[in-house]
């Protein structure tokens, strides 16, 4: 006789059920480190936060982005060196101020079930940041050594639309509903907004000294960016397009990252060689007040995983990822990686 259930209690067993699936699909899988000085890109198994797998890719391996769908991850680099000088030239530069190099660089993409590089696309000088649409059709990649956004088309392999932004583009995240770029331009003092669908440029906000990092919540209610030459994030509305508030932070802040909750943003600290910062900041965005969590030497990039459990930084000087517990805002795992780890992502 088959038991009987009422439908209070078959609906309760099908919510929990929906909500396993949906934390096991939501649970971050592996995470990609790009080592500048390396010309390497880390893997670490998300579960055990042990290192996997070290892959060579082009020289100075600057940020690496996992596509929406999971299947590939992104890297820019300056393409296979000439020389091991050659390889190391770029590690040596300031992260927040990089050099103009003469010949174009090149963007790398990886299976993210192999781990082996599939694909590589020339893309222009000294490129800096990708991001990849949510159809996964087109990577978005910001040329810092000739002020421009290369378009790639990731069916074909090929730059399809090169766009002018302001002096020396860097940090670049899309908007939640994929219609706007947000490029940070680093010497100019502004962040591009490029419609994804015209490819133009059609405002540029005024931010602040050095910007370095975009970033939005997934509501679209603010945009960010860094500023690494004033301690600062500047707070946009992206309706008016307007800087709306500063929030002090550590010295020389790079890369930031919203929480999937839209409660919180992490803002790496990475300081200067001289001088370096080891600490993330923490931005309540009720309140807009701050806390730090302490990290390694150099805090440069930061992505928080897709179920928000964790923040994961590169620590820059110290060739290390800090795992954050996200609730309890305590460092929980250090991972070795290579050599001046810089951008990093998640996949699903």
């Amino acid at each position: 006789m088959k038991p009987q259930f009422s439908a209070w209690t078959q609906a309760l067993v099908s919510a929990v059920l929906l909500a396993g699936s949906l934390s096991v699909h939501a649970a971050d899988r592996k995470i990609f480190v790009a080592n500048e000085g390396a010309g390497t890109v880390s893997v670490i198994n998300a579960e055990t936060f042990k290192l996997t797998r070290h892959i060579a890719v082009g020289a100075g391996a600057h940020n690496v982005q996992v596509s929406p769908d999971g299947k590939l991850a992104w890297v820019t680099n300056n393409g296979t060196p000439k020389s091991a000088a050659a390889g190391m030239a770029h590690a040596g530069m300031s992260t927040a101020e990089h050099g103009a190099l003469s010949q174009a660089g090149e963007v790398w993409s990886i299976d993210t079930e192999t781990d082996e590089v599939v694909a590589r696309v020339v893309v222009g000088k000294h490129p800096a940041h990708v991001v990849v649409s949510a159809d996964g059709r087109w990577a978005y990649v910001t040329n810092g050594g000739d002020n421009t956004l290369s378009v790639v088309d990731t069916k074909s392999l090929k730059v399809v639309d090169t766009l002018p932004t302001g002096e020396y583009p860097h940090g670049i995240r899309l908007s939640p509903d994929g219609k706007q770029a947000y490029v940070a331009n680093l010497k100019g003092g502004t962040v591009s907004v490029i419609d994804t669908e015209s490819r133009k440029e059609i405002s540029q906000i005024p931010v602040g000294k050095g910007p370095a990092q975009v970033g939005f919540t997934s509501d679209s209610r603010l945009a960010f960016v860094s500023l690494s030459q004033e301690a600062s994030v500047a707070v946009i509305d992206p309706v008016s397009r307007k800087v709306i508030r500063k929030v002090r932070v550590g010295n020389v802040p790079i890369q930031l990252y919203a929480t999937p909750d839209n409660r919180f943003l992490f803002v790496a600290n990475q300081g200067s060689r001289k001088s370096p910062g080891n600490t993330v900041s923490v931005i309540d965005l009720s309140t807009f007040s701050t806390q730090r969590i302490q990290t390694g030497i150099g805090a440069h990039g930061v992505v928080v995983g897709n179920d928000g459990r964790h923040a994961y930084v590169t620590n820059l000087y110290a060739n290390t990822v800090s795992v954050i517990d996200v609730r309890s805002r305590k460092s929980v795992a250090t991972v070795a990686v290579g050599v001046g780890p810089n951008g990093i992502s998640v996949s699903p």
